[in-house]
C-alpha cells in the first residue's frame, strides 16, 4: 500500500515493491505538488488518486527505480541501444536533432516529469522558431517539425518500453502537430522528359547511364551509387539491388549499408541499357589501364576519377548542373524515381509489381503515384473536352 507524507508545499508518495536478492526492501517514490487554487478537500482527493495510480504503475512494473534520470542523460543510452536498429544516416540525423533542439529545450527535465504539455510546447516552439539555439537563422517546415517530434517520440517510447516511465507523453493522440501542405510529386512531363533525353544524348557516358538507370529501375541515388559490376546479369538483363552507399558528416570514406527495406531486390532493365553498360564497362577498363597504380577502384559502376565509388550526393549535383546548363526546368534527381513509377503505372503495370520494383515496404507508399496518374488523366480529359466539345455542332 502507498505511503503518503506531506513535505513543504507537496506530498511524498512511496510504494513497497518487494525485496531484492539481498533481502533489502525495494521502494519506488514520487512527489506530488498541488496546483494553485485547489481547496484542501480537492488536494486530499487528488493526493489519494495519485497514490493509487502510482501504486498501480509499480505493481505493473512500469516505474523505474531511478526517478531522477533526466532526458539529457537518457538520450545517450537510447542512442547506444538504437545503433543496431537505426540506419547510419538516421542515427546521425537523430544525434543532430537531439543536440540542437531536444536537449536544449527539454534535456533538463526528469523523464518522469515530462508531460504532454511539455511535448506540445516543444512542437509549438519549433513551429515558431526563427533561429537555432546556436544562433543560426532558420524557419522549420511542418514536415521538419514532425520529423523532430518523431525523434523525441522515439526516445520517450523507448523509456516507456524499458519501464522508466509509466506512459509516453509524446503519443500522437495527445499532441497537435502542424498540418502538412499537400505537396505535388515532381514528375517529368512527356515533353520535358523528351527534351531532357535529347540534351543527355552525346554527354559523358557515365552520366547518361546514371540517368537512364534511374529512369528504368526507379533506384534511389544511394542505391545507384552502390551498384557494382557483379550486380549485373547480362544474359537476363537483371540488376540485383542489395546495397545503398552513404557518407556521414566528417567521414572521409564512403560506406555501404543494406537497402532501405533491408532486403535486396531484382530489377529487369531493357536491352538498350545492357548495351550501355557493356560500352561503359569497356570505357572504364581503358581508364583503369591508363591510371595503373593510381587506380583505387573496387568493382563499382559509378566512380570518381580514380575508380573510388561516386559520392552519393554527386548524382544530385550533376543533375542540377545538367538541367541548368541546358535551360531545362529544375527538378530534383529523385524526380527520376517518381517519373519511373508513374510511367509504369500509366502504361498498365500492376501496382504490386511497381512497389516491388521500387523497393517499397508498404503498398500505400506506391499509391501516391496512382493519384498522380489520376490527376494526369483528369487533365488529359479536360484538354480533350476543350478541343473536341467546344465547337461541336448543336452544343
Amino acid at each position: 500500500m502507498a505511503t503518503i507524507q506531506k513535505r513543504n508545499n507537496g506530498y511524498f508518495i512511496s510504494v513497497s515493491c518487494g525485496y531484492d536478492v539481498n533481502g533489502k526492501q525495494i521502494r519506488r517514490t514520487m512527489t506530488y505538488k498541488p496546483e494553485k487554487g485547489m481547496t484542501a478537500k480537492q488536494i486530499e482527493k487528488e493526493v489519494q488518486r495519485q497514490a493509487v495510480l502510482f501504486e498501480e504503475q509499480c505493481n505493473k512494473g512500469t516505474v523505474s527505480a531511478d526517478n531522477r534520470l533526466k532526458l539529457a542523460d537518457y538520450i545517450p543510452m537510447y542512442l547506444e541501444n538504437a545503433k543496431s536498429t537505426l540506419s547510419p544516416v538516421v542515427y546521425e540525423q537523430y544525434n543532430r536533432i537531439f543536440n540542437i533542439y531536444v536537449i536544449p529545450m527539454l534535456g533538463h527535465f526528469k523523464l518522469k516529469d515530462i508531460k504532454p504539455l511539455h511535448v506540445q510546447k516543444f512542437v509549438n516552439a519549433l513551429e515558431n522558431l526563427e533561429e537555432r539555439t546556436d544562433g543560426t537563422p532558420c524557419k522549420l517546415s511542418p514536415s521538419t517539425v514532425r520529423r523532430y517530434y518523431t525523434a523525441l517520440q522515439s526516445v520517450l517510447h523507448s523509456a516507456y518500453k524499458l519501464g522508466i516511465i509509466g506512459n509516453n507523453p509524446a503519443d500522437s493522440d495527445r499532441i497537435t502537430l502542424p498540418k502538412l501542405t499537400e505537396q505535388e510529386t515532381d514528375i517529368f512531363t512527356t515533353e520535358d522528359l523528351n527534351n531532357m533525353l535529347f540534351c543527355l544524348d552525346g554527354g559523358p557516358l557515365q552520366f547518361q547511364l546514371l540517368i537512364h538507370l534511374a529512369l528504368n529501375t526507379g533506384c534511389r541515388r544511394g542505391e545507384l551509387t552502390g551498384l557494382k559490376w557483379s550486380d549485373i546479369d547480362y544474359s537476363t538483363g537483371i540488376i540485383t539491388v542489395s546495397r545503398s552507399n552513404y557518407k556521414l558528416t566528417g567521414d572521409t570514406e564512403i560506406k555501404s549499408k543494406s537497402t532501405k527495406t533491408g532486403k535486396s531486390r531484382k530489377v529487369m532493365i531493357p536491352p538498350y541499357c545492357i548495351d550501355m553498360l557493356r560500352k561503359y564497362k569497356a570505357q572504364q577498363a581503358e581508364l583503369q589501364l591508363s591510371l595503373g597504380d593510381r587506380w583505387n577502384g573496387d568493382n563499382w559502376i559509378f566512380i570518381q576519377a580514380d575508380g573510388k565509388p561516386m559520392y552519393p550526393t554527386t548524382p544530385t549535383l550533376q543533375f542540377t548542373k545538367f538541367l541548368k546548363r541546358n535551360n531545362l526546368p529544375h527538378m530534383k534527381f529523385h524526380a527520376l524515381r517518381h517519373t519511373s513509377a508513374t510511367l509504369l503505372l500509366s502504361n498498365g503495370t500492376n501496382i504490386k509489381n511497381v512497389a516491388a520494383r521500387l523497393g517499397h515496404a508498404q503498398l500505400k507508399t506506391t499509391n501516391r503515384y496512382v493519384h498522380a496518374v489520376e490527376e494526369a488523366e483528369k487533365e488529359a480529359a479536360n484538354t480533350l473536352e476543350t478541343l473536341l466539345n467546344t465547337n461541336r455542332k448543336g452544343a
